[in-house]
């Protein structure tokens, strides 16, 4: 059996106001054509199909074609939910589709029934777990105790019936943790940062699974094996991920169950790129290229250029951003203070304020307290 794992597609997306509907189709007729040259029987999406609950119809067609044009191939499509999807939305047809060989899990209701393919060594189970909170499992299984997503996650696996031997992958959307140790994020996530630990799911909840293809983490990366893994998102979105390489997973999976992955690169439409240096430099015909390429710009200069937005954007019409950092400047303390807010986690933030106003830590029973009103206040998990 082998397929390929991707996740966080985020059709209709825009960075900066820029509508990347042209990159992403770019990048999924990519995947088309990967499927039909290396034989690829199915696609794994874990999850944030859609950018945001209500996707613009542009992006509603997009994923219209795509599925379409993977079906009409005989490759078979397992999605799940991501947090940034409306469940309901997803489960629309969700029988129809199946007759397709295009199997979509929206909302968790209760239990999980496995999707089996097969190939020449038998029987291949594919467990398609949405994206789900505490509350969301608590609702269905009232009688098990769930306090953290961890818990969630364990009780909604519990459901499954025995595997008997037969191979599983896990399909899943959540922040996954190798014990104490997160994944490193990209820069462009909107995923909840938990409050202690209450949003972590830890890896070894996995254990049973020949492969656990991950999304919700825009990075590409292993959590704790190489069959745990973040498929990371197909292109860049956001001006951090400058530079970044995107790839997907391409996973044979053998009779005895274990996992090759191959890690196959993605090129974007455009590159996403961070420039430093004066203006006049920057803009100069003999050192522009890629001048299609999404830009952020630092400019060295020593004051402010007049119009410099519109000299930038003349030599590179897709410029995103323009800031300054002159040569001989002091540090802004302000930026410096921001630029350090943003690599906290709410937990530690949170804490320090806490203990700025109260004199204390705060309690495990303030902390859950916390996390029970997150929740109330933020249904989608964002």
């Amino acid at each position: 059996m082998r397929f390929l794992h991707l996740a966080d597609l985020h059709l209709g997306k825009r960075v900066n106001g820029f509508d990347l509907l042209d990159d992403q189709r770019f990048i999924l007729e990519q995947v088309v054509d990967l499927c039909a040259g290396r034989g690829v029987d199915a696609v794994v999406v874990a999850g944030d199909i859609y950018d945001v609950p209500q996707p613009p119809a542009g992006a509603v067609l997009l994923l219209d074609w795509f599925l379409t044009e993977l079906a009409a191939r005989g490759v078979k499509v397992l999605a799940v939910s991501g947090n940034h999807d409306s469940a309901e939305r997803l489960d629309y047809a969700v029988r129809l589709l199946a007759r397709q060989g295009v199997y979509l899990a929206g909302r968790f209701t209760g239990s999980l029934a496995p999707v089996t393919l097969a190939d020449d060594a038998g029987p291949v189970e594919f467990v398609l777990l949405p994206f789900v909170r505490a509350a969301t499992v608590r609702h269905f299984l009232p009688d098990a105790a769930i306090r953290t997503y961890d818990e969630a996650v364990a009780a909604a696996l519990a459901t499954l019936p025995p595997a008997g031997g037969t191979r599983r992958v896990l399909v899943a959307h959540q922040f996954v943790t190798a014990g104490a140790c997160p994944p490193q994020t990209a820069g462009s996530e909107s995923c909840a940062v938990e409050v202690g630990t209450v949003e972590q799911v830890d890896a070894a909840r996995f254990a049973g699974f020949c492969y656990a293809a991950l999304g919700h983490i825009h990075r590409p990366q292993a959590v704790g094996c190489g069959t745990v893994r973040y498929a990371g998102s197909p292109l860049s979105y956001s001006l951090d991920e400058c530079g970044a390489e995107k790839s997907a997973p391409l996973v044979t999976l053998a009779a005895d169950g274990s996992a090759d992955v191959e890690l196959v690169p993605l090129a974007p439409r455009r590159a996403m790129r961070h420039l430093t240096g004066p203006l006049a430099r920057l803009t100069d015909p003999a050192n522009v290229c890629g001048s299609e390429d999404y830009i952020w710009a630092t400019l060295t200069d020593e004051t402010p250029v007049p119009d410099a937005m519109a000299r930038l954007r003349a030599a590179y019409p897709n410029a995103m951003k323009l800031d300054y950092a002159p040569r001989n400047a002091a540090p802004d303390g302000a930026a410096r203070t921001a630029a350090q807010v943003r690599r906290r986690s709410f937990a530690e933030l949170f804490r320090d304020f806490f203990a700025t106003v109260q004199g204390r830590a705060p309690t495990q029973a303030e902390l859950d307290a916390l996390n029970a009103l997150r929740e109330e206040v933020d249904p989608c998990g964002r």
